[in-house]
């Protein structure tokens, strides 16, 4: 076998038109490399192939008479990892095929291809990629190693990031001997790390790819310290602490958090209407709690917990009460002035007052939209009245909104007044007659019972009916004379 690996040599060295090639290419570990060696020359003769690779000796050749030869160490359980496929080989492709690449596969390979007189040779430096995480799954807080392996390493290669498509800038380190500083991502292990890590190596104008999975059990909702959670008062709030499904947190707490000394919070008492976390309702990984009625004094900072596997974790938040400030409506002027207020305006960019209207079967519409944190209605009239909503918005979208109630008042508007003053007149009116009409059926009443108490008693009856004749002879006689 050495002999005629010899021999194979000394006859290409001694051959005319020897063509070689040098081809740079980076491939992932775990994937299918072609490496490429095609021959431009059309020859009828049957071509002696064989791919040989750097301080390792023969990958794989082909006879003339079509005998072909494997190294021992590309096989797995009796399984050829290597193959050049013979129905290429009339448009003279003799490209080499490597399934489920590893690291170690990574070198210099050679294919030289012999027809007749003719000796083609192609040099290909294959460059394995590959992603490692020091923990695929981690817990949050602990730390996280990322590592970006390419074998060979190239000198003065540039490396690159993408966490989820987008761009990732790694802390800046310490440089060592040989500069794979980039090459390397040390991190706390919080939410935003989870997804799809993209290692991208360039190198003369190449570019290499490949990529691993990395998940971050922890609190995933909110994602991050120092949310902010929006509520008006009155109504109800839900203060979330949503855990990883996959998980299960021992111990929770929930804590209202009041600003100390060095600023550093300490515990403080949690609302009244403070609902905590039920298991009967809720997920066992969502520990969330729920006010009741919100209060502008339950503005603040929370803070939820529970231990994941030994290690405590936290998340804190900030509520944000908002609230309508309504000015004492004026008589005179007919004027009312409306003030949106936040415990907390860090996050606002604008207001909207908007007017909602409803339909007689209840169907909500929107009205008039204003601007602005304050609302002045310098006349109110039977069209203002109703529903108004402080909508305020952050720099993403609607972060809430605040409703308000305005009855009309008598005298907030001048044509209103005036609807008054004619109503008055027909009121007083119909006053002045429904009291001479209850006079009347008073006095009615008051004869009925005096007759009524009189026929109660007959010898009294026929001592007043005689009276009464002798009452009329004599008025009678006294006429006659």
């Amino acid at each position: 076998m050495l002999l005629e690996y010899f021999i194979f040599w000394v006859i290409s060295f001694l051959m005319k038109g020897v063509q070689c090639k040098e081809i740079e290419m980076f491939v992932e570990a775990g994937s299918q490399a072609v490496l490429p060696c095609k021959s431009s020359s059309s020859s009828s003769y049957v071509p002696f192939i064989i791919w040989h690779k750097e301080n390792k000796g023969t990958v794989w050749r082909k006879e003339r008479t079509g005998l072909q030869y494997w190294g021992s160490s590309w096989s797995t359980k009796g399984t050829q990892r290597i193959r050049c496929p013979h129905s290429q080989f009339e448009k003279g492709d003799f490209s080499l095929q490597i399934n489920n690449v590893r690291k170690e596969d990574g070198g210099t390979y050679t294919c030289r291809v012999v027809q007749r007189d003719q000796v083609n040779e192609n040099k290909v430096i294959l460059r394995i990629i590959e992603v490692s995480v020091s923990s695929p799954v981690s817990i949050w807080g602990k730390d996280v190693l990322i590592t970006c392996n390419v074998n060979p390493w190239p000198q003065e290669a540039s490396v690159q990031w993408m966490l989820n498509n987008s761009p990732f800038v790694p802390k800046p380190k310490i440089p060592s001997d040989r500069d794979t500083t980039q090459s390397v991502v040390r991190e706390k292990a919080t939410v935003r790390l989870t997804g799809n890590w993209t290692c991208v190596v360039g190198y003369k104008g190449k570019e290499g790819r490949a990529s691993a999975a990395l998940t971050v059990k922890g609190i995933i909702h909110p994602s991050k310290d120092s949310a902010k959670v929006y509520a008006a008062v009155g109504s109800a709030v839900t203060l979330p602490c949503v855990f990883s499904p996959s998980v299960i947190p021992s111990n929770p707490v929930w804590e209202k958090l009041k600003p100390a000394y060095l600023f550093k919070p300490v515990p403080g008492h949690l609302p009244a209407s403070f609902s905590p976390p039920s298991p009967s309702s809720q997920p066992p990984f969502d520990k969330s709690a729920n006010l009741t009625e919100v209060g502008f004094e339950d503005e603040g900072k929370y803070r939820c917990s529970g231990t994941i596997e030994g290690q405590r974790l936290t998340r804190n938040m900030q509520l944000v009460v908002a609230k309508i400030e309504n000015s004492i409506p004026s008589k005179k002027t007919g004027s009312v002035t409306l003030t949106c207020r936040l415990s907390d305006t860090s996050e606002v960019t604008d207001y909207e007052w908007v007017h909602v209207v409803y339909d007689l079967n209840g169907t909500q519409s929107v009205g008039s939209i204003q601007k602005g944190k304050t609302l002045d209605l310098s006349t109110v009239s039977e069209d203002d009245q109703g529903e108004w909503a402080c909508r305020f918005y952050g720099k993403y979208g609607v972060l809430g909104n605040v409703t308000h109630h305005i009855k009309l008042m008598s005298g907030l508007s001048g044509e209103q007044s005036l609807r008054v003053s004619h109503n008055t007149a027909a009121v007083v009116g119909l006053s002045l007659l429904l009291l001479v009409l209850l006079l009347i059926l008073a006095q009615m009443y008051k004869n009925h019972q005096r007759r009524k108490r009189i026929f109660q008693y007959p010898a009294l009856e026929t001592i007043v009916h005689t009276v009464s004749n002798e009452r009329e002879e004599r008025e009678r006689n006294r006429v006659k004379e």
